[in-house]
Protein backbone atom coordinates (compact mmCIF):
# COMPACT_ATOMS: atom_id res chain seq x y z
CA UNK A 1 0.00 0.00 0.00
CA UNK A 2 1.50 3.69 -0.84
CA UNK A 3 1.34 5.86 1.96
CA UNK A 4 -0.23 8.67 1.57
CA UNK A 5 1.97 12.27 2.93
CA UNK A 6 1.73 15.83 2.94
CA UNK A 7 4.11 18.38 2.14
CA UNK A 8 4.80 20.85 4.71
CA UNK A 9 2.84 23.56 2.89
CA UNK A 10 0.05 20.79 2.19
CA UNK A 11 -0.37 20.71 6.12
CA UNK A 12 0.02 24.18 6.34
CA UNK A 13 -3.06 25.05 4.13
CA UNK A 14 -5.05 21.79 6.19
CA UNK A 15 -4.16 23.50 9.99
CA UNK A 16 -5.65 27.51 8.23
CA UNK A 17 -8.84 25.23 7.23
CA UNK A 18 -9.34 23.31 10.51
CA UNK A 19 -8.83 26.60 11.94
CA UNK A 20 -11.64 28.33 9.46
CA UNK A 21 -8.61 30.97 7.87
CA UNK A 22 -8.66 29.06 4.46
CA UNK A 23 -12.02 29.36 1.84
CA UNK A 24 -11.30 25.39 1.11
CA UNK A 25 -12.35 22.53 3.11
CA UNK A 26 -9.85 19.75 4.62
CA UNK A 27 -11.56 17.17 2.48
CA UNK A 28 -10.73 19.24 -0.77
CA UNK A 29 -7.15 20.11 0.63
CA UNK A 30 -6.20 16.52 1.18
CA UNK A 31 -7.82 15.73 -2.34
CA UNK A 32 -6.12 17.98 -3.89
CA UNK A 33 -2.71 16.50 -2.19
CA UNK A 34 -3.32 13.54 -3.26
CA UNK A 35 -4.16 14.20 -6.65
CA UNK A 36 -1.00 16.30 -7.19
CA UNK A 37 0.95 13.50 -6.64
CA UNK A 38 -0.79 11.05 -8.78
CA UNK A 39 -1.86 13.80 -11.93
CA UNK A 40 -0.41 10.96 -14.49
CA UNK A 41 -2.57 8.10 -13.28
CA UNK A 42 -5.91 10.66 -12.75
CA UNK A 43 -5.03 11.89 -16.53
CA UNK A 44 -5.08 8.52 -17.54
CA UNK A 45 -8.40 7.35 -16.06
CA UNK A 46 -6.43 5.11 -13.41
CA UNK A 47 -7.70 7.29 -10.43
CA UNK A 48 -9.44 4.80 -8.23
CA UNK A 49 -7.19 1.97 -8.58
CA UNK A 50 -4.48 4.72 -7.44
CA UNK A 51 -6.47 5.38 -4.47
CA UNK A 52 -7.55 2.25 -4.10
CA UNK A 53 -3.69 1.04 -3.17
CA UNK A 54 -3.44 4.13 -1.20
CA UNK A 55 -3.47 3.74 2.69
CA UNK A 56 -5.35 6.48 4.18
CA UNK A 57 -4.48 7.20 7.15
CA UNK A 58 -7.18 7.52 10.23
CA UNK A 59 -6.48 10.49 11.39
CA UNK A 60 -7.05 12.01 7.79
CA UNK A 61 -10.22 10.19 8.15
CA UNK A 62 -10.86 12.10 11.24
CA UNK A 63 -9.73 15.26 9.91
CA UNK A 64 -12.29 15.53 7.46
CA UNK A 65 -14.73 15.28 9.53
CA UNK A 66 -14.33 18.29 11.58
CA UNK A 67 -15.52 21.46 11.12
CA UNK A 68 -13.98 25.15 12.16
CA UNK A 69 -16.51 25.34 14.88
CA UNK A 70 -15.02 22.31 16.64
CA UNK A 71 -10.96 22.90 15.64
CA UNK A 72 -9.43 21.35 18.64
CA UNK A 73 -7.34 18.40 18.81
CA UNK A 74 -6.04 15.99 21.21
CA UNK A 75 -2.12 16.00 21.58
CA UNK A 76 -2.15 11.77 20.09
CA UNK A 77 -4.11 13.44 17.42
CA UNK A 78 -1.40 16.14 16.41
CA UNK A 79 0.87 13.51 16.37
CA UNK A 80 -0.73 11.37 14.25
CA UNK A 81 -1.56 14.47 12.08
CA UNK A 82 2.71 15.44 12.34
CA UNK A 83 3.53 12.31 11.23
CA UNK A 84 2.00 12.17 7.51
CA UNK A 85 4.26 15.30 6.84
CA UNK A 86 6.88 14.02 4.20
CA UNK A 87 10.38 13.42 6.21
CA UNK A 88 8.94 13.95 9.95
CA UNK A 89 9.88 11.93 12.73
CA UNK A 90 7.00 12.80 15.54
CA UNK A 91 7.49 11.10 18.53
CA UNK A 92 4.17 11.04 20.94
CA UNK A 93 6.89 11.08 23.83
CA UNK A 94 9.22 14.23 22.91
CA UNK A 95 6.09 16.16 22.22
CA UNK A 96 4.77 14.92 25.69
CA UNK A 97 7.49 16.37 27.35
CA UNK A 98 7.93 19.80 25.49
CA UNK A 99 3.71 20.54 26.70
CA UNK A 100 5.09 19.45 30.28
CA UNK A 101 8.28 20.92 30.75
CA UNK A 102 10.28 21.64 28.28
CA UNK A 103 8.81 23.93 26.21
CA UNK A 104 5.39 24.44 28.31
CA UNK A 105 6.05 28.01 28.42
CA UNK A 106 5.66 28.47 24.48
CA UNK A 107 2.95 26.40 23.48
CA UNK A 108 0.97 27.02 26.59
CA UNK A 109 -2.04 24.92 28.32
CA UNK A 110 -4.33 22.96 25.95
CA UNK A 111 -7.01 25.47 25.19
CA UNK A 112 -9.91 24.15 24.45
CA UNK A 113 -10.52 21.97 27.74
CA UNK A 114 -7.70 19.02 26.80
CA UNK A 115 -7.53 19.59 23.27
CA UNK A 116 -5.29 22.08 21.64
CA UNK A 117 -5.44 24.28 19.10
CA UNK A 118 -4.42 24.25 15.74
CA UNK A 119 -1.99 27.30 16.15
CA UNK A 120 -0.48 25.09 18.96
CA UNK A 121 -0.50 22.07 16.18
CA UNK A 122 1.48 24.25 13.65
CA UNK A 123 3.89 25.40 16.76
CA UNK A 124 4.69 21.72 17.66
CA UNK A 125 5.05 21.13 13.30
CA UNK A 126 7.13 23.92 13.71
CA UNK A 127 9.35 22.76 17.04
CA UNK A 128 9.76 19.65 15.71
CA UNK A 129 11.25 20.94 12.10
CA UNK A 130 13.67 23.51 14.49
CA UNK A 131 14.66 20.33 16.24
CA UNK A 132 17.00 19.40 13.51
CA UNK A 133 18.96 21.99 13.73
CA UNK A 134 18.64 23.30 16.99
CA UNK A 135 18.65 21.89 20.81
CA UNK A 136 15.46 22.47 22.70
CA UNK A 137 16.72 25.69 24.67
CA UNK A 138 18.13 26.74 21.77
CA UNK A 139 14.45 26.51 20.13
CA UNK A 140 13.19 28.21 23.43
CA UNK A 141 15.02 31.20 23.23
CA UNK A 142 13.76 31.34 19.51
CA UNK A 143 10.68 31.11 19.99
CA UNK A 144 9.88 33.77 22.44
CA UNK A 145 11.83 35.99 20.36
CA UNK A 146 8.42 36.25 18.11
CA UNK A 147 5.59 34.36 20.15
CA UNK A 148 5.55 36.39 23.43
CA UNK A 149 2.26 34.76 25.68
CA UNK A 150 1.71 31.40 25.64
CA UNK A 151 -1.35 29.67 24.45
CA UNK A 152 -2.24 33.36 23.14
CA UNK A 153 -1.66 34.77 19.83
CA UNK A 154 -2.69 38.28 20.79
CA UNK A 155 1.04 39.34 21.61
CA UNK A 156 2.67 37.15 18.88
CA UNK A 157 4.51 39.29 16.36
CA UNK A 158 3.48 36.64 13.31
CA UNK A 159 0.48 33.39 14.19
CA UNK A 160 2.65 29.89 14.23
CA UNK A 161 0.66 28.88 11.36
CA UNK A 162 1.37 31.24 9.12
CA UNK A 163 4.89 31.40 10.48
CA UNK A 164 4.60 27.52 9.42
CA UNK A 165 2.96 28.60 5.85
CA UNK A 166 5.49 31.13 5.23
CA UNK A 167 8.82 29.12 5.30
CA UNK A 168 7.32 26.36 3.73
CA UNK A 169 5.92 28.08 0.83
CA UNK A 170 9.06 29.39 0.34
CA UNK A 171 10.90 26.11 0.51
CA UNK A 172 8.34 24.61 -2.17
CA UNK A 173 8.79 27.75 -4.14
CA UNK A 174 12.69 26.88 -4.04
CA UNK A 175 12.24 23.05 -4.58
CA UNK A 176 10.70 23.59 -7.93
CA UNK A 177 11.53 20.14 -8.74
CA UNK A 178 10.13 19.02 -5.66
CA UNK A 179 13.78 17.02 -5.33
CA UNK A 180 13.83 17.75 -1.32
CA UNK A 181 17.60 20.25 -1.85
CA UNK A 182 16.30 24.26 -2.76
CA UNK A 183 17.92 25.54 -5.71
CA UNK A 184 19.15 28.71 -7.47
CA UNK A 185 16.95 28.50 -10.73
CA UNK A 186 17.39 32.19 -11.83
CA UNK A 187 20.70 33.16 -9.60
CA UNK A 188 22.79 32.99 -12.99
CA UNK A 189 26.60 32.98 -13.52
CA UNK A 190 28.14 34.11 -10.27
CA UNK A 191 31.98 33.59 -8.55
CA UNK A 192 30.17 33.04 -5.16
CA UNK A 193 30.11 29.10 -3.74
CA UNK A 194 26.88 27.40 -4.07
CA UNK A 195 26.92 27.71 -0.41
CA UNK A 196 26.51 31.48 -0.03
CA UNK A 197 24.34 32.18 -3.04
CA UNK A 198 21.57 29.80 -0.85
CA UNK A 199 22.13 32.05 2.50
CA UNK A 200 21.31 35.08 -0.33
CA UNK A 201 18.52 34.09 -1.44
CA UNK A 202 17.11 32.55 1.70
CA UNK A 203 17.41 35.61 3.60
CA UNK A 204 15.95 37.49 0.71
CA UNK A 205 13.07 35.58 0.98
CA UNK A 206 12.74 35.48 4.36
CA UNK A 207 12.86 39.28 4.58
CA UNK A 208 10.02 39.68 1.61
CA UNK A 209 7.89 37.36 4.55
CA UNK A 210 8.30 39.31 6.87
CA UNK A 211 8.33 42.27 5.43
CA UNK A 212 4.41 41.47 4.45
CA UNK A 213 3.87 40.64 7.99
CA UNK A 214 1.83 43.42 8.97
CA UNK A 215 2.18 46.11 12.02
CA UNK A 216 5.90 45.13 12.52
CA UNK A 217 8.82 47.41 13.36
CA UNK A 218 12.10 47.10 11.54
CA UNK A 219 13.63 44.90 14.55
CA UNK A 220 10.61 42.63 14.75
CA UNK A 221 10.75 42.28 11.05
CA UNK A 222 14.05 41.07 11.74
CA UNK A 223 13.04 38.47 14.38
CA UNK A 224 10.37 37.07 11.83
CA UNK A 225 12.77 37.19 8.96
CA UNK A 226 16.05 35.13 10.93
CA UNK A 227 13.24 32.47 12.53
CA UNK A 228 12.22 31.88 9.10
CA UNK A 229 15.87 31.32 7.78
CA UNK A 230 16.46 29.08 10.43
CA UNK A 231 13.11 27.37 10.26
CA UNK A 232 13.86 26.99 6.36
CA UNK A 233 17.72 25.26 7.02
CA UNK A 234 16.31 23.12 9.47
CA UNK A 235 13.79 21.60 7.19
CA UNK A 236 16.92 21.65 4.53
CA UNK A 237 18.51 19.41 7.37
CA UNK A 238 15.91 17.14 7.93
CA UNK A 239 15.74 15.77 4.65
CA UNK A 240 19.46 14.37 4.51
CA UNK A 241 19.49 13.86 8.26
CA UNK A 242 16.40 11.58 7.36
CA UNK A 243 18.57 9.88 3.62
CA UNK A 244 21.61 9.43 6.31
CA UNK A 245 19.01 7.44 8.62
CA UNK A 246 17.86 5.17 5.77
CA UNK A 247 21.44 4.03 4.37
CA UNK A 248 22.64 3.70 8.13
CA UNK A 249 19.64 1.29 8.48
CA UNK A 250 20.09 -0.26 4.95
CA UNK A 251 23.82 -1.13 5.88
CA UNK A 252 23.33 -2.57 9.12
CA UNK A 253 20.00 -4.75 7.77
CA UNK A 254 21.74 -6.25 4.67
CA UNK A 255 25.29 -6.61 6.89
CA UNK A 256 26.07 -10.65 6.58
CA UNK A 257 22.84 -11.27 4.60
Amino acid sequence: MELFHLTRYEMSQLLLSLNGRHAKTPKLILQEAWAKSHKDMIEGGRSLGAFISTSLPTIFEKVMKLTPCEPGMSLNDIVALGSQIEYNHFAVTAVQNWVKRDLREIIGSPDLGKKYSMEQAALLFIIEDLRAALDLESIRKLLMLIFHEAGSTARDLIRPIDLYAGYSGIFEEMDQNNDQVLDLHGQGRSDKKHDHLVEILIKKKADEFAGGVPALSPQQQEAVSNVTVIALLSVQTTYFQTLAKRFLNASLFLHNL
